[in-house]
């Protein structure tokens, strides 16, 4: 491994989103982990989930990530969750993105390396997913989390879907955890004054690219009731090739034919500066706008 530092994000989702003091107790981890940064962590009542953002020393967040997967395993139990997010563990998923002078295949390495601890410390099944999977079959974390917890006792006993680390008999209190590298990715919802699921559900299906929509967007529709509306809630898994205006775009005209409209969107957790300069860029119709115009450019430099 190189001499310099090695920077990495760690994105982990945890399946509590309604009682904030365990929210702030796993944020504690990072918070409290020397040479590593708590961006951001948010919580959501209808998903039932938290989002840690964190920047830190690779072998730092090793250290932090372990500590936060033990107190969720800890003080979540599964068998009591319900959301409306797809999971299947307490601590969902923990991708691991790299950020400066660390490859691809180092974070890889970091993301092995962490998986088989928890696995080991734990007693915890864990797949690897997208670019840390094993198989071809694993990289896409919907079909690693298809069944849900609910279904996961048995599916990690079939042959074809034992777990890369740990056990083949799930844990009830803590589920099942994936662990992956990716690229950075952008969590993005729009909100719609609907209160109709299925509205959400169908133009959910029209944007993301699994069936037919944009290239590099996964998503679905999610309700939430505290505020009686509804929302397409998306991944955008390279936002450099398929752009956030561009999905805002399609969202709202297939919301058109329902007579539905887009009252707002939000980005959940930290986001590439260039993501929001390409939109903003596209809306103020901007000519031959480059990053280096942008003042924070130079002073990262």
């Amino acid at each position: 491994m190189s001499s310099k530092k090695q920077i990495v994000q760690c994105v982990p989702n945890f399946s509590e989103g309604r009682d904030l003091a365990v929210v702030e107790k796993i944020a504690d981890a990072f918070r409290n982990t020397p040479d590593v940064k708590l961006l951001d962590y948010s919580s959501d009542e209808d998903h039932n989930r938290c989002v840690i953002t964190a920047l830190g020393e690779a072998k730092a967040m090793k250290e932090a990530v372990i500590k936060a997967v033990g107190t969720a395993f800890e003080l979540i139990d599964m068998t009591k969750h319900e959301g409306q997010h797809p999971r299947m563990g307490a601590a969902d998923v923990v991708p691991f993105v790299p950020i400066k002078d660390i490859t691809m295949e180092e974070t890889v390495a970091l993301a092995e390396s962490v998986a088989e601890e928890i696995a080991e410390k734990f007693g915890q099944p864990i797949f690897l997913y997208e670019k840390a999977a094993k198989t071809p079959g694993r990289e896409n974390l919907a079909k690693v989390r298809k069944g849900q917890y609910e279904a996961m006792a048995e599916k990690i006993k079939e042959a074809e879907w034992k777990p890369d680390f740990g056990p083949t008999e799930m844990p009830p209190q803590t589920g099942v955890t994936a662990v992956g590298a990716r690229m950075p990715l952008v969590a993005y919802n729009i909100n719609l004054d609907s209160s109709d699921p299925e509205v959400a559900d169908k133009i959910a299906k029209k944007v993301r690219h699994i069936s037919g929509g944009l290239r590099y967007c996964k998503g679905m529709g999610v309700e939430l009731k505290d505020r009686g509306i509804v929302q397409v809630s998306m991944n955008m898994t390279d936002y450099s090739k398929t752009a956030l205006y561009r999905v805002f775009e399609l969202v709202k005209i297939e919301a058109q034919r329902y007579g539905v409209n887009v009252v707002g969107s939000e980005i959940v957790g930290a986001v590439p500066m260039e993501a929001l300069i390409d939109s903003a860029a596209y809306y103020l119709r901007l000519e031959d706008f480059t990053m280096d115009q942008v003042l924070e450019t130079s002073l990262m430099e």
